[in-house]
């Protein structure tokens, strides 16, 4: 057995509360009452109506984090959805014909920016627990033309993919909002191909805040009371196998916490 290294013992230190099944299953259906109310505000599903009207966001989360040439690249509804904390398929290095998978997949946004990025030899998958979520995904899928994309229903907990499916795993400021983040780990080392990588966005706090002191700082479905902290991120891939884990901080979202890029691999 080796030494811990000091960022492992720091994030030992502050283990967060383990939270029961009931707790568990409590914020997870607040995550999803959230943002299926927010799908509805993007698009009218029962009438197939777009109403126009964008999710809030501000110089920190949403549409301001994509390019402009990317805001030309799917329809009007997907971009008014995005309530991200950065953009994914910049940071992902997507090749043509690689397979990607998409956890939180939302309004469909990474998954068909994702799909212009692999081309016609590859394919995006977006994975969603939100029926009215998918609802919007798939006619904006539709809508631009997208015939390598497919949108799964399913907890990012628990993947709906066999074994080794994908090259590239992307997610935007989501695996922060569940319960069992070890569980979403472990998921992602599975389906992910020997050599295959992550790509990730999500708000993570500095290490020497609290879990108390992350809650006072937001909600859980607002993207913050939830976060991990580099260190807690660091020891969590690299317990589940990932090697080459690396977490840098863009840009602050609330006091000592930060919307990052999160990278790792799966040795091959």
């Amino acid at each position: 057995m080796t030494e811990k290294t000091a960022t492992e013992k720091s994030a030992t230190e502050r283990t967060r509360t383990e939270k029961t099944a009931t707790e568990k299953a409590a914020i997870t259906e607040q995550v999803r009452e959230r943002y299926a109310a927010q799908a509805l505000q993007v698009t009218d599903v029962s009438s197939g109506s777009c109403c126009g009207t964008p999710l809030e966001t501000s110089d920190v989360f949403g549409s301001v984090l994509y390019t402009g040439a990317e805001h030309t690249e799917v329809p009007d509804e997907a971009m008014l959805a995005s309530i991200g904390c950065g953009n994914p398929t910049a940071v992902a290095d997507l090749r043509p014909g690689e397979r990607v998978l998409d956890l939180g997949s939302g309004g469909g946004i990474d998954v068909l920016l994702s799909a212009r990025r692999v081309g016609p030899t590859g394919f995006a998958y977006g994975l969603d627990m939100t029926d009215e979520m998918l609802a919007l995904a798939r006619a904006n899928a539709a809508k631009a033309g997208a015939t390598n994309v497919e949108f799964l229903k399913g907890l990012i907990e628990e993947i709906p993919l066999a074994d080794a499916t994908v090259n590239v795993i992307i997610s935007n400021c989501v695996i922060n909002l569940s319960a069992d983040k070890n569980a979403v780990v472990r998921e992602m080392f599975r389906v992910l191909t020997p050599g295959g990588r992550l790509g990730l966005s999500d708000v993570v706090a500095e290490n020497q805040l609290t879990e108390s002191e992350r809650i006072e700082r937001g909600s859980y479905a607002g993207c913050i009371a939830g976060a991990l902290s580099d260190a807690e991120y660091q020891v969590a891939l690299a317990a589940a196998g990932f090697t080459d884990v690396s977490v840098e901080f863009t840009h602050e979202v609330a006091p000592q916490m930060h919307g990052a890029i999160i990278k790792a691999v799966k040795p091959s």
